[in-house]
């Protein structure tokens, strides 16, 4: 069986950055990624789905400046971000955060991001096995690091083995590893499985690539378009992103299993006709946004889909963790990174600088053969942008129409709020539903620093202390398991 010190599970930003930081602390690292085609891409890759880009505090999350990268990866300096509602419209030319990069953000070709980091793994010394698909993973947390026996198992389908001291996992949203790994540290009856399964935790997502005439392109190609209240669900919105030679995704994401019986009042979100008797499908909301918003002017056919670009024929479908974060059984010797641990948002509709950040801090501690500070490093990294994300999608998860028209607007408040800049001028501006906004926004935000995550290391440690002292005997297992809380899981030989 092959050996190595770091087994990372993905490669995407958050498995590449992961190998690129252990590879480069002097591990002995392999990246394993299933891989999938794109027509935008040359060979097999990482899932890559372009999000909306990156703004100019995130640089400093992830950690790398842009100009490091080749000269194809930026698409497009951003100058601002355009909230629109089905009355009302707000537009920000700055997030309020301190930032070192000095333009509001920027768009990126996400494929090309991902040869960047896999180039950056890979002259580390990482080994990128890209089309090596992970079937399983048997751990016994009772091995030490030290210990000449690996404490994980790599099982890869075509029957061949991995041994590691550590195993970071970064599958993605999706989880298909993660949960199944998780599960052997919780309870039966709450499995990561179920707790984290992608049909309930995550939200759907759907882009267009499609080519813009060209006056229509000059007033979008440096901004973030989102349309909030126009279509139902919660955190539901569709986009329009610019990327370059006159091509802006158009997409939109919503949640997984929408029902239009559940809408209330459906004749008052503008991208739903009387005669809908289902939720829409992504191409028709795409159709009747760009028909709402340009059809004055503009046919259909002046926005042609570039069939060239993206996943597939100029489309893409894809999941975005709308699950709040997760901590990792470091105990065991696994972290979890990017989105499989949640960092994703479907508020904003992306995670690449989170992903990339967890899987630097799980690479490096990895390569220092100790991993048991991953949750407390993450947390003081990204904690105060999940939580942001957390607080504004608890705030607007009932939103109508109405609620958006009233409260887009203060939107430049509540950013004035979060950097603590002039926020008493801008309330009085604003009026009172921005100072009332902004103070349940404040209220929420420190109410759930302490319950924001949604699977935490005490219940991983509580089995695994079980599981490491019972390992002999299921009887043993048992036994301890009524005495500590009354579980009795059915016995697995894996623990």
């Amino acid at each position: 069986m092959e050996s190595v010190d770091v087994a990372i599970v993905g490669g995407g930003p958050a498995g590449a950055s992961a190998a690129h930081a252990a590879a480069d602390g002097g591990a002995d690292t392999v990246a394993l990624e299933r891989g999938i085609p794109r027509d935008d891409r040359d060979g097999l890759g990482p899932d890559s789905t372009d999000a909306a880009g990156i703004l100019d505090y995130w640089v400093d999350i992830m950690g790398i400046h842009p100009d490091e990268f080749p000269d194809n990866v930026v698409l497009q300096k951003l100058e601002r971000a355009e909230f629109r509602g089905p009355d009302a419209g707000c537009t920000l030319h700055s997030t309020g955060i301190e930032s070192s990069y000095d333009a509001f953000g920027y768009t990126f070709h996400r494929a090309r991001l991902d040869d960047f980091l896999r180039d950056r793994a890979e002259n580390a010394g990482a080994d990128y096995r890209v089309g090596t698909a992970v079937s399983d993973v048997d751990t016994d947390p009772a091995v030490s690091p030290k210990s000449a026996e690996p404490r994980h198992v790599v099982e890869l389908a075509d029957g061949s083995q991995i041994g590691a001291d550590h195993l970071i996992l970064a599958d993605g949203p999706q989880r298909a590893v993660t949960n199944r790994i998780l599960d052997r540290y919780l309870p039966e009856d709450e499995p990561a499985s179920e707790r984290l399964a992608s049909t309930d935790a995550n939200h759907i997502a759907y882009q267009e690539y499609r080519r813009f005439p060209e006056d229509v392109f000059e007033e979008v190609k440096d901004a973030l378009v989102f349309w909030w209240g126009v279509m139902p669900g919660e955190t539901a919105y569709p986009w329009v992103f610019p990327n370059a030679n006159r091509v802006c995704r158009v997409g939109l994401t919503m949640p997984i299993g929408a029902d239009i019986e559940d809408v209330e009042n459906p004749s008052s979100y503008e991208l739903l006709e009387p005669d809908d008797e289902t939720i829409p499908q992504g191409s028709e909301y795409i159709r009747r946004l760009l028909e709402w918003q340009y059809g004055d002017e503009y046919d259909l056919e002046d926005f042609p889909i570039v069939e060239d670009a993206g996943k597939r024929n100029g489309t893409e479908t894809y999941s975005i963790s709308s699950t709040r974060p997760i901590e990792s059984p470091t105990n065991a010797g696994i972290a979890v990174v990017g989105g499989a641990m949640g960092t994703t948002s479907a508020f904003h509709e992306g995670g690449d600088h989170t992903a990339v950040r967890t899987g630097a801090i799980a690479g490096k501690l990895a390569a220092d053969g100790d991993l048991s500070g991953y949750n407390r490093q993450w947390k003081t990294a990204i904690e105060d942008e999940l939580l942001r994300n957390v607080t504004m999608s608890d705030l607007v998860s009932e939103y109508a129409p109405d609620d958006w028209n009233r409260v887009i607007g203060c939107a430049d408040a509540m950013v004035a709020a979060e950097s603590g800049r002039g926020l008493l001028e801008r309330t009085y501006s604003a009026g009172w539903q921005a100072a009332k906004l902004i103070l349940s926004y404040r209220w929420h935000k420190r109410k759930i620093r302490d319950q924001y995550i949604q699977l935490s290391a005490d219940e991983y440690s509580y089995w695994l202390r079980i599981r490491q002292s019972t390992r002999s005997s299921q009887h043993g297992y048992t036994t301890v398991a009524r005495l500590l809380g009354g579980y009795e899981p059915t016995w697995n030989s894996t623990w």
